[in-house]
């Protein structure tokens, strides 16, 4: 049953990767893309967690941590340039 979930995971996250890499090349706005960036950030980090349930290798663990990390860094950086026009001040 596990085994099942897991799959159905795996294969909605796969889905939810189309999604955000369709709204990265033809997103109207830069705000979107960035938007679906942040997404896709999100979902790569669930799919490393279901792989860790999967296997029982909590290295997937520690990288989803770290991608988590990143992804928020990222973001938070890409909004403070579109609103300042720098990051740095």
């Amino acid at each position: 049953m596990l085994a099942q979930a897991c799959f159905l995971a795996s294969a909605l996250l796969t889905f939810g990767f189309a999604c955000c890499i369709y709204r990265f090349l033809r997103g109207p706005s830069i705000p979107d893309r960035i938007l679906a960036l942040d997404t896709l950030s999100t979902l790569v980090m669930a799919q490393f967690i279901v792989l860790c349930i999967m296997q029982g290798n909590r290295n997937y663990m520690e990288a989803a941590l770290l991608i988590a990390l990143l992804g928020f860094i990222s973001t938070t950086v890409a909004a403070k340039f579109l609103l300042r026009g720098s990051v740095m001040e």
